[in-house]
Formats: structure tokens, C-alpha cells, sequence
């Protein structure tokens, strides 16, 4: 599906700018949008199917969010079909238990609370997986820069200063996308650049430079989940 990374990152950006580009890249990946539907419906989809209409919006989505700093397109795409199914499942779920919600079935539990039941089991099915195919991606990535989690773990900032210090890098390099590029390309934290840029002292960079490593991939590529987290904790330095 996807022979040549940078064929298809040209192809990705020219559909950015060209709404017939963007209904031809569609077309030649509805075989990869309905496989990513199949995996979420744990069946092959239907043309009838909402959630493949959904699909096929979010492959359009991620078209036009994408960036090469997020790595592989086809990764980022198929985490943003994965995310949108889900919203739609909520949204379906929290309608659907809207209706007779009090009517007592033939065993006296209230529908209310096996329709809580499943949408809860469910959800937290699927926000799991989604979370480890995130933890695994990283997991792997970070190993090309000769980090492990383990590593992460242990350095990440313990004081309200130095996780200030941190957010303020992170910041820096998010606003400056030329810093993210050199750190991809290297492989190396740019700590003089981000001491420099973010008005911050390099010792205290270079001491978390491993937790450094994880939070800018999180920030390159497509771990919306873990970069929704790692994003709260930075913007208002709550937790460690």
C-alpha cells in the first residue's frame, strides 16, 4: 500500500492544495480505509455503513493535518480513522441510551445500566488498544535514539521548576518547526538551540534529556492520545 514513503508524502501534500488530488488519494486508498474500518467493526464493512462514510471523512482529515514531522502517513491516518470511529461510537451510545432508559427487561435490570455497561467495556476496550499500538510505536521509535521507557521513567522531571523548564523547551521546539527536523534528522536532542530559543538553562536540559527524547517524538508524529496527555501536563505543570 504504501511502496514509497516519500511518493506518498508528495502525493499527501499536493492534496492539500488540490481537492481532485484529494478525491483521486481517497479512491486509491479505500482499500487501506476499509481495512481500518474492518478492524473497528471486527468485520468487513458495508458501503451502507456509517462508520465507513466516517472513515473516509477522517482519511480527508488527516490529509489536511498532516505534516512529514509526524512520520509515516499511513500511520497517522489510520489513528485518526481509529479516533473518529470511537467519537462516533460515543456519540451513537449516548443517544441510543436516551431511549427507554428506565424500561426494565425480562431479568428486572433497567436498560440504563446494561447500555452503561457496554459503552463503558467497550470504550475503554478501544482507548486501551489504541493507547498500546501508540506505546509500542514509540516504544520502537524511541529505541532509534537510544532511549527505553524505562529510561523515560526514571528522568523525567520530579520539581515544579524543572517541569517548567521542560515545557518551556517543548513549546519552543512545537512553534519551531526547523528544531523538531533537526532533532528527527540527528537523532540528538538540539539542547543548545532549545536553551537558547526557550530562554531556559541547558544543564537542567541536558539532565532530562531522555524524557526530552519521548515528549518531542510525541510531538512529531501521530500519539494523539499520549500528546493530549503529555500536552495537559506541560501547559499548566500539573503532575510529575
Amino acid at each position: 500500500m504504501e511502496p514509497n514513503g516519500h511518493q506518498i508524502i508528495s502525493l499527501v501534500y499536493e492534496a492539500k492544495k488540490d481537492s481532485k488530488a484529494a478525491d483521486k488519494l481517497i479512491s486509491d486508498y479505500m482499500p487501506f480505509i476499509k481495512s481500518e474500518t474492518a478492524k473497528f467493526l471486527k468485520r468487513s464493512p458495508d458501503i451502507s455503513d456509517d462508520e465507513l462514510s466516517i472513515a473516509m471523512f477522517a482519511f480527508y482529515e488527516a490529509i489536511n493535518s498532516y505534516s512529514k514531522l509526524r512520520g509515516s502517513f499511513l500511520k497517522f491516518a489510520a489513528l485518526h480513522i481509529k479516533n473518529r470511529l470511537i467519537d462516533y461510537y460515543r456519540k451513537e451510545k449516548k443517544n441510543k441510551s436516551q431511549i427507554s432508559l428506565d424500561t426494565p427487561d425480562d431479568d428486572k435490570t433497567n436498560l440504563i445500566d446494561k447500555l452503561q455497561d457496554n459503552h463503558n467495556d467497550y470504550e475503554e476496550n478501544e482507548i486501551r488498544e489504541a493507547t498500546k499500538q501508540e506505546i509500542d510505536e514509540l516504544s520502537s521509535q524511541m529505541r532509534e535514539f537510544g532511549v527505553s521507557m524505562n529510561d523515560v521513567a526514571d528522568n523525567s522531571p520530579r520539581q515544579q521548576r524543572t517541569l517548567d523548564i521542560c515545557r518551556k523547551a517543548v513549546v519552543y521546539a512545537k512553534n519551531n518547526p526547523e528544531i523538531l527536523e533537526d532533532f528527527l534528522r540527528t537523532k540528538r536532542v538540539p539542547l543548545a538551540k532549545l536553551a537558547v530559543g526557550a530562554d531556559v538553562e541547558r544543564k537542567s536540559l541536558e539532565r532530562h534529556r531522555r524524557y526530552l527524547v519521548a515528549v518531542l517524538l510525541i510531538c512529531t508524529n501521530g500519539y494523539e492520545i499520549m500528546r493530549g496527555h503529555i500536552m495537559q501536563v506541560l501547559k499548566g505543570g500539573e503532575g510529575k
